[in-house]
């Protein structure tokens, strides 16, 4: 994927929805305080799950907390196990 594909496309925060269905944009703004960390993908991503793996997605982003200054990276999707 290019640089300039990434950019373009709508990032959202999957953990806050707002009561008419939309996502809040990903990141926070200045003096914003959230519970939880936001858990961010494209808009056609979070469009095309279900609500089922956006809240495993959110949990697991959670879970795995935030042990420095940088965030921690969640994969968005779990392997099947067989």
């Amino acid at each position: 994927m290019s640089l300039r594909k990434w950019v373009s496309e709508k990032w959202v925060d999957i953990g806050t929805k707002r009561k008419d269905g939309s996502f809040a944009p990903c990141g926070r703004s200045k003096g914003e305080k959230r519970k939880g960390y936001p858990k961010c993908v494209p808009l056609a991503k979070a469009r095309a799950m279900s609500e089922g793996q956006r809240r495993s997605a959110v949990k697991r982003k959670r879970a795995a907390g935030n042990t420095g200054p940088k965030p921690k990276n969640v994969k968005t999707f779990t392997r099947s196990k067989k």
